[in-house]
């Protein structure tokens, strides 16, 4: 494969993408730093596909990235291949709006093929390639200028082995014909809602015993208004107010400006500063929540009463069995929340009730939850069988 130098200019860019256009697939991986931002900062772009490969310094001076862009979100004949690139394409939303298809990510693809649970990169390269990668550079500041050779040997070689990963894993895929399974996965990876930080949901990230409605409606106010703060000033939300300040904002909220000296967490200038003044309004406009609107955090167990967490246990043995017998990370099948929701009742939107899943866990999970099915032990091996007559 042909590496190329960093490439820094428009025109050599624009050449890259017009021969990468007309390949079956390419390999993409970017590194940035978020520490000090709300939104990533783009610090290195690497892409390949099955004859050459390049980092792209999207920091130069008059890099004209469009030809790139294009590659990424408009030519939809173009396979774009990642690993676990959920951050990767939060990037690509960001700066372009819209979403690089078609897809094919290495980590889930893994983890149909049960090569384990979110398995990382390294530890895929060393059981598909038996090549030990040197993580030497993985914590770089990627933002610093120049780049030395040995940060750009390690950028490249994520793209470079991840072209010589896909073919194989789709191969497997296709073997045991589990090619559907990650359509409908690429799919839902490809969903732009993922990756739009809407700050009237942001609230709902934030742990908070408290129930009450009004309490709630407050503290999903502060959190809207914390995030349009951060994404103005793209500061981190923590660098504004950490997520505990909130809650006891919403909790015990100050009833003057001046009150804002006293919670800890909070600026002493807060008390008479112009961003106090937006907190106070946004505390001012807050609403008690609705009844539906109220999340069901306290009691995700529903009408089982206290059986629920042993209901749980059950099916998080069937979803160990139906992972074992399929060879597939039981992860990617379900997780405890969805496990949780269906204890307490939920039946609607389930991605464990649709497709592959379903066929795979879903239905089953229903019958145990009906008592239409019951474990047994066979040779030693735990196994799922069906009540008669239930």
């Amino acid at each position: 494969m042909q590496i190329h130098p960093l490439i820094s200019d428009s025109e050599t860019l624009a050449a890259l993408c017009a021969r990468l256009s007309r390949a079956d697939f390419v390999a993409i991986d970017t590194e940035f730093i978020r520490e000090n931002s709300y939104w990533p900062e783009l610090c290195l772009i690497q892409i390949a596909d099955d004859k050459e490969a390049a980092a792209i310094d999207p920091l130069a001076n008059g890099l004209d990235m469009t030809p790139l862009t294009d590659l990424l979100v408009n030519n939809e004949q173009l396979l774009k291949v990642f690993h676990a690139g959920g951050q990767d394409l939060e990037i690509v939303h960001h700066h372009t709006g819209k979403m690089p298809f078609p897809l094919f990510d290495t980590q889930i693809a893994a983890m149909a093929l049960g090569v384990g649970e979110q398995v990382g990169y390294s530890n895929l390269v060393e059981h598909y390639l038996s090549i030990k990668l040197d993580k030497g550079a993985r914590f770089t500041d990627w933002s610093r200028r120049p780049l030395d050779r040995r940060q750009l040997d390690y950028a490249i070689g994520d793209v470079t082995h991840l072209a010589t990963l896909f073919p194989m894993l789709l191969n497997e895929l296709r073997e045991k014909g589990r090619g559907d399974w990650l359509n409908q996965e690429m799919e839902r990876l490809a969903d732009p809602e993922q990756y739009i930080n809407d700050p009237e949901k942001s609230w709902l990230r934030i742990r908070i015993p408290n129930r009450k409605s009004d309490t709630l409606g407050r503290l999903k106010a502060l959190a809207a208004w914390r995030e349009y703060e951060a994404q103005e000033k793209n500061l981190p939300r923590g660098r504004i107010a950490k997520d505990e300040t909130l809650a006891d904002l919403a909790a015990h909220p100050p009833r003057r400006q001046q009150e804002l000296i006293k919670v800890r967490g909070l600026s002493g200038n807060w008390g008479n500063n112009d961003i106090g003044q937006r907190l106070m309004s946004a505390l001012k406009e807050a609403t008690p929540l609705k009844p539906e609107e109220i999340p069901n955090r306290g009691d995700k167990k529903g009408g089982i009463g206290k059986d629920g967490a042993m209901i749980a246990d059950l099916l998080k043995l069937l979803l160990k069995v139906r992972a074992r017998d399929a060879e597939v990370a039981a992860r990617l099948i379900a997780r405890s929340d969805d496990i949780d929701a269906l204890i307490a009742g939920q039946r609607e939107d389930m991605p464990i009730l649709t497709g592959w899943r379903y066929e795979l866990f879903g239905k089953d999970a229903l019958a145990l939850i009906e008592g239409k099915m019951a474990f047994s032990v066979q040779k030693n091996k735990v196994v799922m069988t069906m009540i008669e007559n239930a």
